[in-house]
């Protein structure tokens, strides 16, 4: 019987090109671009940086952002881990600079 992996976001990192590096709990890394999204509903408060970079962070078990920046995950924009882990791998892109 094979196990199925089921995606854990253990480290996220935002870049200011908004994009964030998102770590899993199996040594896989890709970058998830919020760029197409920060004209569509929720995500447009993105678009402010200080959002965007400061609120990122792992909320329900996957990227998200706190956007009303009290710690509550029921208001805030998260990202489906499957989702993310469906992306592309990538390389570290903090080991590489």
């Amino acid at each position: 019987m094979q196990m199925t992996y089921f995606p854990e976001v253990v480290q996220v990192v935002p870049f200011p090109d908004h994009t964030v590096s998102v770590y899993f709990s199996d040594g896989k890394i890709v970058a998830y671009d919020v760029k197409p999204l920060l004209d569509k509903g929720v995500f447009r408060a993105l678009r402010d940086m200080e959002v965007f970079m400061n609120r990122c962070g792992i909320m329900n078990d996957t990227l998200a952002w706190d956007v009303a920046g009290n710690g509550d995950p029921t208001v805030c924009i998260d990202i489906d881990p499957e989702t993310l882990y469906g992306l592309e791998a990538i390389e570290d892109r903090l080991s590489a600079s």
